[in-house]
């Protein structure tokens, strides 16, 4: 059993002036967002789900991203709302949000 049941890891890359990145997207903010509703949810710890920073996912080009394991889905998304219908719909029901998934 793996020790998470979902492991959430969201691209905060940071590159120099002028290049794609996706923290250009506000990706920190959305990040603590995300954890503060999986943790407001009862949804986090062992067994359950891991939000975490990543450096570079090497997808610049669909930024900002986001990848789920153990499944390995990749999702973009632009606010708020995208992660809450991740959280909701990936998350808790296991159910892969296809508009967001690249």
């Amino acid at each position: 059993m793996a020790y998470f049941e979902h492991h959430v890891f969201i691209c905060c890359n940071q590159r120099a002036e002028g290049e794609a990145c996706c923290a250009n997207f506000g990706t920190p903010a959305l990040l603590s967002k995300m954890k503060d509703k999986v943790k407001a949810l009862g949804l986090a710890g062992e067994g359950k789900v891991r939000i975490n920073k990543a450096g570079c996912l090497g997808r610049c080009d669909d930024g900002p991203v986001m990848v789920v394991y153990p499944e390995e889905t990749w999702y973009t998304f632009v606010d708020e709302d995208d992660l809450d219908e991740i959280v909701e719909e990936h998350l808790v029901h296991g159910r892969v949000v296809e508009r967001l998934k690249i």
